[in-house]
């Protein structure tokens, strides 16, 4: 059924409870692919990554990547999981022109890792547990362009073009259990889930987890059930959505549709759904396949995973410090508020921050500067605050130049525009464009005799005690100097030039 109209989302939750289940697939930052040597490096002439392992050719054998072993239970040690002592791979078989093999090497019913959970913070403080019912191994599929349609989907389109340099990327499939008891805040839940796994992928550095590009990306599983109710709803589930924002969005809409659906009588169909950025809404992809209808059987060419208790031990010894309790520390180091570390998480900027304070500035102006001009910078640019072409270790470079008076903040601002400019690193802009602070008294005189010549009146207030009317006059002198002069300096020669004891 076909629903045109959406009721609201109050509405929706007045009579439903929503149930959802996340499956976020993370691609491994390994140099090659899961079962054969072919590299993994983005960027490269299609089809150019291949052998006939990846291709699925006639006899050729698929051998694990033990780096991929290695960070699946890196990932589900850090998701508090169980992990297998004996696991295995299995063949998921349909037919999809971008799988040359016709079936996917995965992992079914002997996951590596299971029964996990990750707490979760909402952006009021609360904690909200996030149970994990298995972390898994497999590989990815090629990449399909459809070309000659509209919307770029392959329904218009007049042909596809097939590149098969990322079938085979190891993959990590992480699947929570039924995410109940959210109520309103599940669009909320959703979206810190996916952030906080992203913070601790990167953390644990198995992947970059950039979403804008793929590397990590979310399929969105949702229903509806009526209050009191214990049975779930049929659920729908929509595909690779690819940035936080969107999570919350595709929740939120399917929330609204399927009570839309519910309440006017229809039935909800399980079946896959594309999300459109553009308008936040989700539209019919296929009809849902259940497990069954896959085929699964044991991969008869690549032998059982069984990982050594002493080995994984060793690997929960090396795990880093985890995101929350980083950021709990972080916060307490810095002496800010929950909200305020809140935003810097939003923004990207914790490692940022921190390489920044590593390469000697002040926590509180590496805060100022990322959260401020760079923040403003990539919002207007539309990029990532790590995308950005400048480096903690120049932005340190920028803060301590206003430390040791060489610049002041709007020289500073200038300086990091010329680095984001591409006019080279800070000292060399503040040479090229002559911005550093003026603080020599000779080159002040003139432009400090010349602010009381021009503005008598107000020198003759400040001679009579009205020291505070003196900013006027720096004012002038730091218009004059095109915002070069010593501020601080300026005032003191003024004062002094003119008699008055600023005490």
């Amino acid at each position: 059924m076909t629903v045109t109209e959406l009721v609201s989302y109050e509405a929706a939750l007045a009579g439903y409870d929503p149930v959802m289940g996340l499956e976020v697939h993370v691609e491994l930052g390994t140099r090659t692919k899961m079962f054969c040597g072919c590299s993994t490096e983005l960027g490269a002439e299609p089809n150019s990554q291949t052998c006939p392992i990846c291709l699925g050719l006639p006899g050729s054998l698929p051998v694990v990547n033990s780096i991929g072993v290695e960070s699946a239970i890196k990932i589900g040690l850090a998701l508090n999981c169980e992990i297998a002592e004996w696991c295995r791979f299995a063949r998921k078989n349909y037919f999809y022109p971008d799988m040359p093999k016709n079936f996917q090497t995965s992992q079914y019913d002997e996951p590596i890792a299971f029964n996990g959970y990750l707490d979760v913070q909402l952006e009021d403080g609360e904690i909200f547990r996030v149970e994990i019912e298995r972390a898994h191994m497999e590989e990815d599929t090629g990449k399909s362009t459809h070309v000659g349609g509209a919307t770029g989907r392959i329904h218009g389109a007049s042909h596809s073009l097939l590149d098969y340099n990322r079938a085979g990327i190891p993959l990590i499939e992480i699947v929570t259990k039924p995410i109940e008891g959210a109520g309103e805040r599940a669009p909320e839940v959703a979206k810190a889930y996916v952030a906080e796994l992203r913070e601790l992928i990167k953390a644990l550095g198995v992947s970059e987890a950039r979403m804008d590009k793929g590397q990590m990306r979310c399929d969105v599983n949702l229903s509806l059930r009526r209050h009191g109710v214990e049975k779930f709803g049929t659920r729908s589930e929509t595909k690779n959505v690819n940035s936080l924002r969107s999570v919350e969005r595709a929740a939120r809409f399917e929330i609204q549709r399927h009570a839309a659906v519910l309440e006017s009588g229809g039935t909800i169909v399980q079946e896959t759904r594309h999300f459109h950025e553009e308008d936040g809404s989700t539209t019919s992809g296929r009809i849902k396949d259940n497990a069954e209808d896959y085929r699964y059987f044991p991969e008869p060419d690549l032998v059982p995973v069984a990982p050594s208790r002493e080995w994984v031990e060793e690997l929960r010894a090396g795990l880093p410090e985890l995101p929350r309790l980083h950021r709990k520390r972080l916060r307490e180091e810095w002496g800010i508020s929950e909200h305020d570390m809140q935003s810097i998480l939003n923004a990207g900027a914790v490692d940022l921050i921190v390489a920044t304070t590593d390469a000697g500035a002040p926590a509180d102006q590496a805060r100022k500067w990322w959260m401020g001009e760079l923040s403003r910078n990539a919002n207007e640019s539309g990029r990532a605050l790590d995308e950005l072409p400048i480096s903690p270790a120049q932005v340190a470079r920028v803060t301590a130049l206003v430390a040791s008076g060489d610049l002041n903040d709007k020289l500073a601002r200038q300086v990091i525009e010329g680095v984001l400019a591409g006019e080279g690193d800070p000292d060399t802009v503040v040479d090229k464009r002559g911005l550093k602070v003026v603080s020599d008294d000779g080159a002040l005189g003139t432009a400090v005799e010349e602010a009381i010549a021009s503005n008598a009146a107000i020198a003759d207030k400040i001679r009579g005690g009205k020291v505070a009317a003196v900013g006027a006059l720096v004012g002038a002198v730091m218009k004059a100097t095109r915002g070069q002069a010593d501020a601080a300096r300026v005032k003191e020669l003024i004062l002094e030039k003119l008699g008055v004891s600023e005490g």
